[in-house]
């Protein structure tokens, strides 16, 4: 990259470290339930919301970039 090109967005990157998030949470979360530690299972749910929160934020500011520029890639994954 020149330091003329704009630089790709981590827009995906945060989305695919997100969706590793929640399948690591709710793993965690059922195996809390599994083996009986409440305290761990209410940690894992805290966690599963900040986690939720964060998909849908990263899921808004993509809709918002293509609704801004259609047409322009931003990643090397669209």
């Amino acid at each position: 990259m020149s330091s003329g090109e704009k630089p790709q967005s981590a827009l995906n990157l945060r989305l695919t470290l997100a969706v590793f998030g929640l399948l690591c949470t709710i793993t965690l979360i059922v195996l809390a339930f599994l083996y009986g530690n409440l305290a761990l299972a209410v940690v894992g749910c805290v966690l599963l919301a900040v986690t939720i929160t964060d998909l849908v934020a990263i899921q808004i500011r993509r809709r918002r970039r293509r609704k801004r520029e259609p047409g322009v890639s931003h990643s090397i994954f669209e």
